[in-house]
């Protein structure tokens, strides 16, 4: 987990009270990520930064200021098929 990061200006108190999930934490980026919704709309992510919450998790893509929330699978690979403009309202949408 060396590599996992948080998003600048947050702390993972911040995180967790927002999402109200307290055992969210900041995941390795280095995974699988695809974006899933919509027809044909399969397209590969290139993650900077995973916020894990159980089974979900938000992904802010590497040159993208938009937030993506998917399903975090036991094999380590996500697919996203909600995204956010904002962390905060992607925090509030979990």
């Amino acid at each position: 987990m060396a590599d996992a990061q948080l998003p600048p200006g947050w702390t993972l108190q911040q995180i967790r009270e927002v999402s109200g999930d307290w055992e969210a934490v900041a995941l390795d980026p280095n995974r699988a990520v695809k974006w899933v919704a919509g027809v044909g709309a399969l397209k590969v992510l290139h993650p900077e930064i995973i916020l894990g919450f159980h089974s979900l998790c938000l992904v802010k893509p590497v040159h993208d200021d938009d937030w993506y929330m998917g399903s975090l699978y036991d094999d380590g690979s996500i697919d996203c098929w909600s995204a956010y403009d904002d962390l905060y309202e992607a925090l509030r949408g979990l």
